[in-house]
Order: structure tokens, then C-alpha cells, then sequence
């Protein structure tokens, strides 16, 4: 019997013995609980796969074991903690690779999680609580058992020290209840939230013997001990990082781990800008890129190492929704409190002219928080459903918007347009700006318009020299700032910027992650990634509104609601976006032939001899 078959015979009896306990712990419980276990959560419908999948559709089952994988970042770190809030950085790849979560993701559905460290779980259909079963098998790194102790201690702990995000969704939480070391439950009847089971399943489980919560808030390089598939190998501080695949990891046969997780050690090395990131790449020193500037992706690449075969290029469909990038207007700043004043800006970014001149007519605008998706507002009139939630909310949508109609401005090219340059003037005006000389002031006080462009990339730099270009033809002036990364990651957590460039990628199933990016609980939480300090009733509104939808249609209603309100504040000068996904990698470094819905995940690669 060759490789292959031991491990297709090997994996048959795992799957007839997880069919098989799964039956049993059903047949222990009464009918009516019984009624209300699941293998798996899935935010709406039930999850695709059965409780004796063998593997997710989307990897290569049989995919080998073994080499190394280096990736770049651009950046550095100071702490090995990604959880808490305070600290500047932390190095990439611990939550995933080191500390794990109750349940697995499925790469291939909107949001649908799968056995991992919870086994099973309970939970009755209005969603009022939900109780997770966990694998008697879970071990930590050191040895040491998960229990449901330690699920309560990470709960506990996030709420109180997390980030704003963790403690968004867990507050909303009434009770934990630990009944036996491997079953905790979580009383959800005051919360409201369709999605707030998947999110705990979601959560990063934390020992309890390992951590003091006192120190937990400091940056630290002492490395944090997990239940995950890798250990931390070697860390040289602020430069790179090493994983070790740990040969002792208890889920390592999981379904829901099977050709995942490949390499025997992923090591992440920082550089501190984008140019020296992409040499490093071209010179062979890490393995894998996303690529995202057009002018690399168009001319970058015409080097040996490609075109002998050694890095090899693809362009992958995307089939997610578009998410928001943009210059972010700072609402908390006098001068961009007024509506018209930041609808009056918006039109005088030429789209136009910079995706021909910069990048040779690549990128898609941007006309959407959920661009071309289901789940978007643009060029869609609101339904009956969407008028019905928005009914509450009169003044919160403009017409055109709601009617389908409104679109990013568009320019005639020149660069110099003069139609939309009159518009911005007229809504200036309303607002109660003059144009005095070379400035627009304001009539009241006489204080002039002008604003800092904060940015942390060159590219980024460029983009926004070309914006305080066209403003100056209005008589507003615009200083771009370009700040390192440690300024940048500080002064956007403290909301200290005027504008800058910032972006908002979606899932298939925009959930919690929105109150933490437009709730007006999270407008002046530090930390938050409410850039703009948005505070609207309609908003917050809507957002439960998603969450609380039990059918497909009534939660896509209430998305491209929302959708229309935040167009509507014109809290953004929307960008632009790649309508495919381009990446670049060592040829001996391969991956699955299917790629899943949310794209090309790295965990899924394996490396091959050349």
C-alpha cells in the first residue's frame, strides 16, 4: 500500500470515528437539546458541509509537509501580544499560527465556522445562548489541557483588556456558566445579535496558568503560549519572526485542519518601506506577494527571475465584495463637521486622470462600502425592505442615493475640470466659504480652509500630492504629512490626523465589525477604526438591524441600508479598486487548484523541490 492510500485509509477510520462519537454524545442527550446541537454555525442557513466532512473542498487533501515559507511585511513590531490594545505593533502571524480559535472558518462561505477546539455546539434557534462542547484532546503547546476554565479566563480577560472590538461583543454577553472542565455556556437572551455565537467561536483561546492579566495591557517580547499548529522559533525585535510547526499539535488530523498548515517553519522579515519590500522580493529573500500597484504588476516584474520560471505571476478572480478605501474626512475636526464642505472636496479628486496617468486605467472607482456585491447600494434603487428599515431614519438617506442614482463624481480627464471645480465652489459657498485672493476663508470667522493629508507610504504620497493639487485651484490648501510607521499606527489609534488615507475591506457577511468601524460607541474609542467619528442614530440603527436578520434577504436589506446612509454623509472621497487579485511567488511554492471565496489564503500552500 503506497503513502497516499495509508493516509485515504487512515483518514477514512478518523472520519468513521468522529461520525461516530458525534452520534453518541447526540444519543446521550435528551431529544429537545439534542434537537439543538450542530457541528457547526453558520450565520444564516446551515452550514454546507456535513458533521463527517473530511476536509474543506478547497485544499489539497494530500498536500506535503515540510520546508520553509519566508513572507515580507512592510513595518515593524515591539510586542508578541496582538490582543490588547495598548503597545504599538504586534508581529504578525500569532493569532492563527500560535493561538487558535474555538472553531475553524470556512475560507469557501460568507461566515460559517467548523470543529476545532469546540467539538460541538449548542445553541437554540432564536440565539439566545449558546454552549460550546470542547474537544477533550485540546492541549496547549506546554502540554497543559484546554478547558472550559480557560475559555472563561480569554473571555473574561478580552472584555476587560482587548481590543475595542472584543469588548464591542463580548459587553453584550449576560452570563458564563462553566458546568464541567469541558463545556461553557454563554447567556445571549439580552443581546440581540444573530451573529454574537460566531464571533465567540471566534475566539482566541488564551491559558489561564500562562497569562497575568496584570501585565497583560504591556508590549512584551516574551511569546505567548497557544493551542496552535506552530510555536514561536526565534523573534529578533522589530525585524523578523520564526514559526516552528509544532510536531506535537493535538488537531493536526482535525478535518478541519487537514492540508492546512503545511511548513515546517513561516518566518515574517519587516521592512521599513514599500521599495525595499519589493527588491527583497525580486532578490529571491521571501517567498510569497500580493501585489496591489499597478506600475509594479505592469513593469516591476520584467526581471530574470521571472522570466526564467523562478517567481511565477497570476491574476485571480475575486469574488468578494469591494471594500472602501479613500481620504477619510476627521469629523471631530471643525472644519469638516459640515456635510457640504466634504461632498465639495469630493469632487475635485480626479479619478479619472490619476487611474490613466498613474496606472494605466487598471483600478475600478469605488462606489460602495460593499462594492459590486449583493450587499452594495450602487445603481440599485431601495427595495420595499430597505425603505421599510430606512423609514425610522427620514433625513439620513438623500434622494439620489436612495433611488440608485448618485455616482463618485466623474471628471472629464484634464485634470483640470472645470464643471466640477464651479460644483465644489457652489456647495463651498452654501457652507459658508469665500473664495479671498488664493484662499477659501470662512464668512463668519475669516479662518481659511486648509487641512493636513497625513500619509505613511510613498504611494500613498503621490495619490495625495495629486488631491492637494486640484484643491488649490478652489483656494484650499492641503499639506501631505508623510510620517513613519510608528507616528502613523500612533496617531491614527488617537484619531490625531485631519485626513488620511484609510480602508475598510468586507467579508461576505459584514457583521460587529461595522460598530467598530461606524458605531457611535466606537467614534471615540481609542483604538477604534471609526477614522471618520461617525455618531448616527441611523447607522447604529441599521447595523443591528444586520444583525439581527435571520433570513439572507431581510440581512442584505439592512447592509445596502447602511450603505446608503454612510454614502450619504459623504464621509470619505472614495478611491478606487482592482477588480482581480494579483499575486507573485516562488515557483516551488504551490497552492490548491480551487481558490475559496475569501481568496488565496497562505495557510493552504505547501512547497515542492524544484
Amino acid at each position: 500500500m503506497n503513502r497516499s492510500s495509508i493516509q485515504m485509509c487512515c483518514l477514512g477510520q478518523i472520519s468513521k470515528l468522529f461520525a461516530l462519537v458525534f452520534a453518541s454524545a447526540l444519543a446521550a442527550l435528551p431529544l429537545s437539546a439534542a434537537e439543538a446541537i450542530r457541528h457547526g454555525l453558520a450565520m444564516h442557513g446551515a452550514p454546507a458541509l456535513a458533521p463527517d466532512f473530511r476536509y474543506f473542498p478547497y485544499v489539497n487533501p494530500n498536500a506535503p509537509k515540510g520546508g520553509r515559507l519566508v513572507l515580507g511585511v512592510q513595518g515593524t513590531f515591539d510586542s508578541l501580544n496582538p490582543f490588547p490594545v495598548k503597545g504599538l505593533t504586534a508581529a504578525h502571524g500569532i493569532a492563527g499560527l500560535v493561538v487558535e480559535p474555538l472553531m475553524r472558518r470556512s475560507f469557501d462561505e460568507p461566515f460559517t465556522l467548523y470543529p476545532l477546539i469546540a467539538r460541538a455546539v449548542k445553541m437554540p434557534d432564536d440565539r439566545s445562548a449558546v454552549t460550546f462542547v470542547l474537544d477533550e484532546s485540546a492541549a496547549f503547546a506546554d502540554g497543559r489541557p484546554v478547558t472550559s476554565e480557560d475559555v472563561r479566563f480569554s473571555f473574561d480577560l478580552l472584555r476587560t483588556k482587548g481590543r475595542p472590538n472584543y469588548r464591542n461583543s463580548y459587553d453584550k454577553v449576560a452570563r458564563v456558566e462553566t458546568p464541567d472542565p469541558h463545556t461553557i455556556r454563554f447567556d445571549l437572551s439580552e443581546a440581540g445579535d444573530r451573529e454574537l455565537p460566531l464571533i465567540l467561536g471566534l475566539m482566541p483561546v488564551l491559558p489561564k496558568h500562562a497569562i497575568d492579566p496584570e501585565t497583560f495591557e504591556a508590549s512584551t517580547f516574551q511569546p505567548l503560549v497557544g493551542s496552535g499548529p506552530y510555536v514561536i522559533q526565534a523573534v529578533n525585535p522589530g525585524e523578523s519572526i520564526t514559526y516552528r510547526r509544532n510536531p506535537a499539535y493535538w488537531a493536526a488530523d482535525l478535518p478541519a485542519n487537514r492540508g492546512t498548515y503545511n511548513f515546517d517553519e513561516i518566518r515574517y522579515d519587516y521592512y521599513r518601506d514599500a521599495n525595499s519590500l519589493f527588491e527583497a522580493f525580486k532578490a529571491g529573500l521571501y517567498d510569497f506577494r500580493l501585489e496591489t500597484d499597478p506600475t509594479r504588476w505592469l513593469t516591476g516584474y520584467d526581471i530574470p527571475a521571472v522570466r526564467d520560471g523562478r517567481i511565477v505571476r497570476e491574476e485571480l478572480p475575486n469574488r468578494l465584495p469591494k471594500g472602501m478605501a479613500g481620504f477619510v474626512f476627521n469629523t471631530r475636526r471643525p472644519m469638516f463637521g459640515d456635510i457640504r464642505v466634504r461632498e465639495a472636496l469630493g469632487f475635485l479628486f480626479d479619478f479619472v486622470w490619476v487611474n490613466k496617468n498613474l496606472f494605466g486605467g487598471v483600478y475600478r472607482r469605488t462606489a460602495s462600502y460593499f462594492d459590486e456585491s449583493d450587499l452594495s447600494a450602487h445603481g440599485r434603487p431601495a427595495d420595499s425592505k430597505e425603505r421599510a428599515l430606512l423609514a425610522t431614519f427620514p433625513n439620513a438617506v438623500r434622494a439620489d442615493v436612495l433611488e440608485g442614482r448618485w455616482e463618485p463624481p466623474v471628471s472629464d480627464g484634464s485634470g483640470r475640470d472645470r464643471d466640477l471645480a464651479r460644483r465644489a465652489i457652489a456647495l463651498l459657498s452654501e457652507a459658508g466659504y469665500e473664495r479671498a485672493g488664493d484662499e477659501v476663508r470662512n464668512r463668519a470667522t475669516g479662518e481659511p480652509l486648509t487641512f493636513e493629508i497625513m500619509v505613511v507610504t510613498r504611494d500613498q504620497e503621490r495619490i495625495a500630492l495629486n488631491f492637494a493639487q486640484s484643491l488649490t485651484r478652489v483656494g484650499v490648501a492641503a499639506r501631505v504629512r508623510l510620517v513613519d510607521s510608528v507616528q502613523y499606527e500612533r496617531r491614527r489609534q488617537r484619531f490625531d490626523f485631519d485626513m488620511m488615507i484609510a480602508s475598510w475591506p468586507v467579508s461576505p457577511s459584514p457583521g460587529n465589525e461595522q460598530f467598530f468601524r461606524w458605531g457611535s460607541a466606537s467614534a471615540d474609542r481609542e483604538g477604534s477604526f471609526n477614522f471618520a467619528g461617525v455618531k448616527s442614530s441611523a447607522v447604529d440603527g441599521m447595523i443591528q438591524m444586520l444583525l439581527g436578520a435571520e433570513e439572507r434577504d431581510d440581512f442584505a436589506a439592512a447592509v445596502r441600508a447602511l450603505d446608503r446612509i454612510l454614502l450619504s454623509g459623504f464621509y470619505v472621497v472614495p478611491l478606487y479598486h482592482l477588480p482581480t487579485q494579483w499575486i507573485a511567488h516562488d515557483t516551488s511554492v504551490k497552492r490548491p487548484a480551487e481558490v475559496p471565496l475569501l481568496g488565496p489564503m497562505i495557510e493552504l500552500w505547501w512547497r515542492e523541490s524544484r
